[in-house]
Formats: structure tokens, sequence, C-alpha cells
């Protein structure tokens, strides 16, 4: 094999599957990159197995084959190379050298053909959305779901398309977040559970532009997203997802209306009271015309007041600071409406549509203290 290609086209690429390549793994075969032109293209491919990714480079090819290159050490090559032309050529024995300019490095191969390629998906069920409408709903939901092993379902978004509507929620057994997203076209229902390992890289890779699109096609095992010369295969999480719509209570005895900015800055300024993995809970005292957010530590205390709108009860509840945090942030409305029942029940935020919908459960703490 000989192929020739610009650095920077080549170091994209390599950047791109890389996403896709195993910390640790016992198979060696794993933790290489595979160059195939057998097909006419340059293609470079990673697979951890439940995790794949297929993107094509643009080169010229002298002589076609194959060869696994070791990941971590043909990255760091291409990454410190020359910003010039790249040759890579492999001999018989499987030694691949690449040169640039006046470097030049030679390292061992593997063969391709023990290389585990990205399995074969049929393409009949799909959907056409946005790269920039995929990567905003990843951002805005992908903080809640769970960071261990102990619930698998936890670890993954649920997919649920419903005519031209595509829902996505995610859950920590804490918190619920849940957007909704127009599409052009109406499509068949389904639902599906996806990794968040896999969103997480995906929404790295794609560029976010609202005018390129992105094709998203399920099995029953696998989905697949397809862009710019890229392809990404992974595995989804079986079983069947939680039923999120029995804990979406519409009613509420207090509602609040408040500038989603001011709310954020005030919590991030209580945060400098409390120390890395200290558990209190930001107080949240409401009556009418005002928010009064107070926290109390080890370290001290804080308290502030924040002009609101209200309707309804007045009442005392506390939270974990970082949820509120991260449901605040994301949320591109000037003003963001909260409802709440009592400082034991969820409290919702939410815009009129319900585009988009975060529940956050309630902490409990002394009254007496604050």
């Amino acid at each position: 094999m000989k192929i020739i290609c610009t650095k920077m086209n080549l170091l994209k690429a390599v950047n791109t599957v890389l996403k896709a390549v195993p910390s640790r793994t016992t198979m060696t075969i794993l933790e290489c990159i595979l160059i195939d032109t057998n097909s006419g293209s340059i293609k470079l491919t990673a697979n951890d197995t439940e995790l794949g990714i297929e993107t094509v480079v643009d080169g010229d090819i002298i002589v076609n084959g194959t060869i696994a290159i070791e990941a971590k050490i043909f990255s760091e090559i291409i990454r410190k190379l020359p910003d010039n032309d790249v040759v890579i050529e492999t001999d018989d024995n499987l030694v691949t050298t690449i040169t640039c300019e006046k470097s030049k490095f030679s390292i061992s191969g593997k063969p391709g053909e023990e290389f585990t390629s990205l399995p074969m998906i049929e393409k009949a069920k799909g959907i056409v959305l946005s790269q920039f409408a995929l990567k905003e709903v990843i951002r805005q939901t992908i903080f809640s779901i769970a960071d261990n092993e102990s619930n698998k379902i936890m670890t993954g978004e649920l997919f649920e398309i419903t005519g031209n509507i595509l829902r996505v929620v995610s859950l920590d057994g804490h918190r619920i977040s849940i957007r909704k997203v127009e599409l052009n076209n109406s499509y068949d229902n389904m639902k599906v559970i996806v990794p968040g390992k896999t969103l997480t890289e995906v929404s790295k890779i794609i560029s976010g532009e609202v005018n390129e699109d992105i094709n998203i096609f399920f099995t029953d095992n696998h989905i697949v997203f397809e862009f710019d010369n890229t392809t990404v295969v992974s595995r989804l999480i079986e079983g069947e997802y939680f039923k999120v719509d029995q804990m979406l209570s519409k009613d509420y005895d207090t509602k609040v209306v408040i500038n989603k900015k001011e709310m954020l800055d005030c919590i991030d300024r209580a945060t400098l009271m409390i120390k890395e993995n200290d558990k209190r809970p930001l107080v949240v005292d409401i009556s009418d015309g005002s928010m009064e957010i107070k926290i109390n530590s080890d370290i001290g205390s804080m308290n502030e007041d924040i002009d609101i709108t209200k309707e309804g009860k007045d009442i005392m509840i506390g939270f974990n600071p970082r949820f509120l945090i991260d449901a605040l942030r994301v949320i591109d409305d000037e003003d963001v409406s909260i409802y709440l029942v009592n400082p034991k029940a969820p409290c919702f935020i939410k815009d009129a549509e319900e585009k988009y919908i975060y529940l956050i459960l309630p902490i409990n703490f002394n009254a007496g203290n604050y």
C-alpha cells in the first residue's frame, strides 16, 4: 500500500476515528487504526466493538492495500509532522514508512484482515436533521445521564420519534432532561436507547452547522450516524426505558418566572461556599415578588434576593446546586418558568410549548438552620 495526503486532512481523519479506539482492551488489534484503500478511497477505521468510526481522507492512492497501525503512536507521529504532504507506504513485512519532508518513521503494522470491520447495517429506518440540531439536543441533555454502570439504561439517552417530532430523554435517578426537536419530515414511530458515550463522541465530531444534515439510521441493535464522509456505528442499549411521562405532573401550587441569567449567576456565587464533595443543599425561599437563595456551610454563608413573578403559594425548598446550574446553562430563553408543588416533590423548569422540560428532585434540609 502507498498513499499520499496532506498532514491536515490526515490528522483530521485520525482524530475523528481515534475516538473509537479503546483505552483498555485485551485484543491488541483493537488498539489499531485500519487504513484501507481497496474500495477506491482512503478509509480510516477504528472499532472497539461497541462503537466504530470510519472516515474517508482526501488523497492519492498509489498502491492499493490495507494495514492496521497502532493508534497511539500513529496519531502522535502525524500530529508532530511538518505541515506538508505525508507519504505512507507498507512493505511485504508489514513495516509502515511514514515520510514528510525530511522526517521519516518506520513502524510495525498488523495485517488488515485481522481488524474487526464495522458491521453491515441495513439502512431502512432513519431520520434526517441538521448537525446543529443534533449537537444542541445532545448538549442540552447529556449532563443528566448516569456516570456509572449500575443501571446500564441510565447511561444512555432515549431517542423517541413520533411523526415529525424527535424527543430525547436522559435521567440519572435525581433529575430528568427532555428536549423536543421538530423534524422536516414525518417518520415511523420508534424508540431506541443510545449510549451516552456514543452521543458525546458524535457531538465532538460533527460541525454543528445549521445547513449541514446528518442521517441517522436505526436497527434493533445498532444506530448509524452518517455525515461529512464519516460513518459512526454504535450498539444500542437493550431494555425498556423508564416511563418518564408518568413522572411529569402538570399540577403545581407555585409558579415562578425569573430572569435565567440572574438566577444562574446567583447560584454560581453561592457555590463558592461549598467545598468539593460537600452535599450541603442550596435553599430557595420563594415569597411574593422575591426568591431568596441561601446556603450555609463550614466555609460560611451566603444569601441573595432576586426579583420574580410568582403565582400561588410561598415555598422553601432545597436543591443540589449543580443540578440547577446544569439545567439553566443549556436553556436559551431570557426568562424561565419554574413549577413547584411542595418541598418534597420535584420541581419542573419548562417552557410553555414543553420543547424542554427539566425535572429536579429536591433535597431534605433542616429549615431551622435557614
